[in-house]
């Protein structure tokens, strides 16, 4: 990271803390919901998408593995471990989405990184205003569906922001219970590409910042664990109202300071 102010290291802090708890509580969006922030006081994405990487691989396998053992322990030894998890659904969408996924982590690695943080600002701008209207993406056809999983593929390898469009598909085949840890196998899969792509170009990982951001995340990743169950049944349109507000307001200012 660039040297940046006490306030600025407090700031990044608190996003992590909240990306944490976005990641746990909705199943998706610690990326999306937090890189625009993030965004804003280190204008370089690949400073912190590694960072982003790296707490998606221990938070997605950790929950995924503590959801299958409560699972055990409530249906008895019977039960496969996994069984939480839509195997079959995840296999098809992979297909669909490796090649966008692959072709998306190129285009980071290779593209200035003002360009790649303008293109993540309109992205989450467009999500931005889906939540604003109270209207998020839908497919209601396979070719919606498979075009909303290659777009979700190519963000994802590009920014590991691709989850509204794939969670619009992943919501009308897979089964709300089995959704989030369906979900966070998903994110582990495509994470480990990304990261796979790093180290073999040299990116720096910011493992040094781990040491501080990784608790950080922890915490809020625990909060988000405890109001899961709340978020699965409460219908909360303000609470996306105001995000998309907030959210379309970072993303208008760090566009206009990418201009500038």
């Amino acid at each position: 990271m660039a040297e940046l102010l006490w306030y600025h290291y407090l700031l990044i802090a608190l996003i992590f803390v909240w990306s944490g708890f976005v990641r746990s509580g909705l199943g998706f969006g610690g990326a999306a919901l937090s890189l625009p922030f993030l965004l804003l006081i280190d204008n370089n994405p690949l400073i912190f998408l590694p960072i982003i990487a790296i707490h998606l691989l221990v938070f997605s396998s950790s929950t995924v593995v503590i959801s299958a053992i409560n699972n055990r322990n409530i249906g008895g030894t019977s039960t496969p471990f996994g069984a939480g998890i839509n195997w079959h659904y995840l296999r098809y969408a992979l297909l669909i989405m490796i090649i966008p996924k692959l072709l998306g982590v190129f285009g980071l690695i290779t593209l200035p990184a003002t360009l790649m943080s303008s293109i993540i600002f309109t992205i989450v701008s467009i999500y931005a205003i889906g939540y604003i209207l109270n209207r998020p993406f839908r497919s209601n056809s396979k070719t919606i569906d498979a075009l909303f999983l290659m777009l979700g593929g190519y963000i994802s390898g590009s920014s590991l922001i691709g989850a509204p469009l794939i969670i619009a598909v992943f919501a009308n085949h897979v089964d709300k219970h089995q959704l989030r840890d369906t979900l966070f196998v998903l994110w582990f899969i495509l994470v480990t590409i990304k990261m796979t792509a790093f180290i073999t170009v040299g990116i720096d990982l910011q493992l040094i910042h781990q040491l501080w951001l990784l608790p950080c995340a922890t915490i809020g990743h625990l909060i988000g664990l405890r109001f899961h169950k709340k978020m699965l049944t409460a219908d909360s349109p303000l609470f996306f109202r105001v995000l998309g507000t907030a959210l379309l307001v970072i993303s208008m200012i760090g566009l206009v300071k990418g201009l500038l």
